[in-house]
């Protein structure tokens, strides 16, 4: 993100390294959805308790969320101006989609009286609200891999829910969780020129 010098002169900020934040979500999809996935039906393919995939998935999640605050934060450091406030509405924005996602699943829940609503749209939604604040953030930052896989899990989640069973948990996992270590294995070749022109600014 670029930052005024003392001088005034525009020059190169802090590099968001979003790798920690990929990896973390790549691990908790594959893990979470993958569980969910081999648990579902009325003859898994391994059984298990059905707290187990809840448990993974959440708290795979819950840990990515954290790493990723972490990393925006680093990057937000001495940062001032416009990219402060774009940097803070994005950390908002995770709130926000989730907060409305809650709001929609819970109120569609209640209205239809079908369980299989959580079941359908919480794995689904959560793909699609994700997918949109990579789109944000990458159309704000400059950052086309970013944007990229936004698009891309904001499809193939919406797109999952014509799949049926374990299919679409298999979906998730494998075209999800896939999709973010190829990002975190992508992003690499990104922060290293970003990078150097850091270093090399006065």
């Amino acid at each position: 993100m670029p930052h005024p010098n003392p001088g005034g002169t525009p020059t190169v900020g802090a590099v968001l390294d979003n790798r920690p934040s990929y990896l973390s979500f790549g691990v908790a999809w594959l893990l979470g959805y993958g569980a969910f996935a081999v648990s579902h039906g009325d003859d898994p393919g391994l059984p298990m308790p059905s707290a187990v995939p809840a448990v993974l998935l959440g708290g795979g999640l819950l840990t990515a969320l954290i790493i990723t605050g972490v990393v925006i934060a680093r990057a937000q450091r001495g940062v001032r101006g416009r990219e402060a406030v774009v940097g803070k509405l994005l950390a908002v924005s995770w709130l926000v989609g989730f907060g409305a996602l809650t709001l929609l699943i819970t109120a569609l829940s209640t209205a239809l009286n079908e369980e299989q609503v959580q079941t359908l749209l919480w794995p689904t939604g959560s793909g699609l609200i994700i997918g949109m604040i990579y789109l944000a953030g990458g159309a704000a930052l400059h950052d086309v891999l970013q944007y990229t896989l936004g698009t891309w899990l904001a499809v193939m989640s919406s797109a999952a829910l014509f799949l049926e069973g374990a299919n679409m948990y298999w979906a998730l996992a494998l075209t999800g969780g896939g999709a973010y270590l190829v990002a975190a294995a992508l992003e690499s070749r990104r922060c290293g020129p970003l990078s150097a022109a850091v270093n090399a600014a006065p």
